[in-house]
């Protein structure tokens, strides 16, 4: 399976298990579904077979409500039977809302809270270059998150310690809540902010699998890396794209046999 298929099935399981359950934020999902097959499929050293592997690359999702992408990737790589992803957001199951890491193999960090996921994620590239380890720390935060000011601190740490094995993947879909990220608190100019915090920054499409590719394997030797991913919100359902009110709103009735619909005619082209 190529990086274009998984990220096909990690859409096409979001809007199962956010039909089943009536859980929201697809759009937050489907957003970050090629970043996420991306990186599982042709970045990432992970082991299915033994999750806590201490070779194993860490991945640190901090905007925590796209949860349900990282439970679909983790099911097609093997981490747990594909069929428990029909439990999603029900009373009991372990698959919650936001991302859990309770008994969950795979999942590094439970989030949700905005603006931890970087701290953790700095924590952890900081303990791997003292213990001279070779794995890297990828973390994906949302545009809307780097509200948080706790971003910044996280920023400024990692520039101070040098941390060239953590990678910050920002979801830049410009749209955060119930509104655009311009109407809330403006965030003007992503790539210079964090240049001057001292990162060194790649601007890319974060729909193309080639640029995810080439952005994300590379590191600088002495800087954090931040990569900004340009990328659109509710990405493969037409009628869910640039639309804000898929942030909360699930897929159910026509919404859901449309979306389906839309996700078939796609399969043969991936």
């Amino acid at each position: 399976m190529n990086s274009k298929q998984l990220a096909w099935k990690i859409r096409r399981h979001a809007i199962e298990m956010t039909h089943l359950s009536g859980g929201s934020h697809i759009g937050s999902v489907f957003s970050i579904a090629d970043i996420i097959a991306v990186l599982y499929n042709d970045i990432m050293t992970i082991f299915p077979e033994n999750p806590r592997n201490d070779l194993r690359d860490r991945f640190i999702l901090s905007k925590g409500h796209a949860g349900a992408a990282v439970y679909a990737v983790l099911a097609e790589k093997g981490f747990f039977d594909v069929r428990e992803l029909e439990s999603h957001y029900s009373n009991g199951s372990k698959l919650s809302g936001h991302v859990s890491h309770k008994d969950v193999p795979g999942v590094e960090l439970s989030t949700g809270s905005l603006g931890h996921g970087i701290c953790v994620g700095a924590g952890m590239a900081l303990a791997a270059k003292r213990d001279k380890k070779k794995h890297s720390v990828f973390v994906i935060v949302g545009d809307g998150e780097c509200n948080e000011g706790s971003v910044w601190e996280a920023a400024l740490f990692a520039n101070h310690y040098r941390l060239s094995n953590l990678t910050v993947i920002i979801d830049h879909n410009k749209m955060q809540s119930l509104d655009f990220c311009e109407n809330t608190i403006e965030l003007i100019d992503l790539a210079a902010k964090w240049k001057a915090f001292g990162w060194n920054v790649t601007e890319i499409d974060g729909h193309d699998h080639n640029q995810l590719k080439n952005a994300l394997s590379r590191q600088h030797d002495e800087k954090p890396n931040c990569v900004i991913a340009n990328t659109i919100k509710g990405k493969g359902v037409s009628f869910m794209e640039n639309d804000i009110l898929w942030h909360y709103k699930a897929p159910l009735g026509e919404d859901y046999l449309n979306a389906i619909k839309e996700l078939e005619l796609q399969y043969n082209e991936k």
